[in-house]
């Protein structure tokens, strides 16, 4: 085979550069789609997506975009556009759904509750940021909760459960300790939910002022001995404090209307229940 021959098929065998393309939710395929979709919120959540008409970043060629770049790309550069989160291909973890969903809700409703909120606001405040991370993040929680017994063998719980066990055995917590602390997650999802969500919104403003390590250290000791305190390295915490130190806006209304919302869901019987009626109405969609 000559020179040219090889070049040829190389160039057919090798992937060629990463590049995007927009995808609508209904061109991917959703893993554990029928599994989650036991859950109302996750139904409610799947359908605002779709009624918004919300599309994902997907690779334009199979095989050129790693999973390791793909998830730099998510990790690194949150924005409030619509059609931002990155996938390696057309298959989107049903998790992934929920809490891109999330985001995308906690955002409408912030907007929302502000008077006169224009669509090309500069961006949200730090409270914002954390309050829907918070919340996406928590939903995690509650679906292992919903999960752990009803199907112990899907992906999900396969692949988020060992990595939690990991980051609880490195705050030095027992096998024992954290099989029991998922028993009581699994006991009682939603307060699970609510107790992850407040712990999260509350230790990130708290690192948020502090202008040294001492404090900050000072910070984390206090919140160890929550519940899941034991958790919180395993949620990537340091990127939501530099992402809000480089790119948050202070703004005074989008605050107000998050310590709003925070309270209410404070004091629901079950924050969970709570945004399904409020924020999503009809949750059998």
């Amino acid at each position: 085979m000559d020179g040219s021959k090889i070049e040829r098929y190389a160039a057919r065998m090798t992937p060629g550069p990463a590049t995007l393309r927009s995808v609508a939710l209904e061109e991917l395929t959703v893993i554990d789609d029928a599994l989650f979709s036991r859950i109302a919120l996750y139904r409610g959540l799947r359908r605002h997506l779709r009624e918004r008409e919300y599309t994902f970043q997907v690779a334009t060629e199979p095989g050129t975009l790693s999973w390791d770049r793909a998830l730099f790309l998510n990790l690194t550069f949150w924005t409030p556009q619509e059609g931002a989160d990155v996938l390696c291909d057309e298959q989107l973890p049903a998790d992934v759904l929920a809490h891109v969903a999330l985001h995308h809700l906690v955002t409408h409703q912030i907007s929302a509750g502000v008077q006169g909120a224009s669509p090309n606001a500069p961006g949200p405040s730090a409270s914002a940021l954390f309050f829907g991370e918070s919340i996406a993040s928590a939903f995690d929680l509650y679906l292992v909760g919903r999960l752990l017994e009803s199907a112990p063998d899907c992906d999900f719980i396969t692949t988020q459960v060992p990595v939690m066990a990991e980051a609880a055995e490195q705050a030095g917590v027992s096998e024992s300790e954290f099989a029991a602390l998922l028993e009581s997650v699994s006991q009682d999802p939603d307060r699970a939910f609510e107790d992850l969500r407040t712990l999260l919104l509350d230790v990130t403003h708290a690192l948020l002022e502090c202008d040294g390590i001492r404090e900050a250290l000072a910070v984390l000791e206090r919140f160890s001995s929550h519940r899941f305190g034991c958790l919180l390295h395993h949620l990537q915490l340091s990127n939501w404090i530099l992402y809000a130190r480089a790119h948050a806006q202070p703004d005074l209304a989008q605050d107000s209307v998050v310590k709003a919302l925070d309270a209410q869901l404070r004091a629901a019987a079950s924050s969970v229940e709570w945004i399904g009626k409020r924020w999503l109405a009809g949750l059998d969609g």
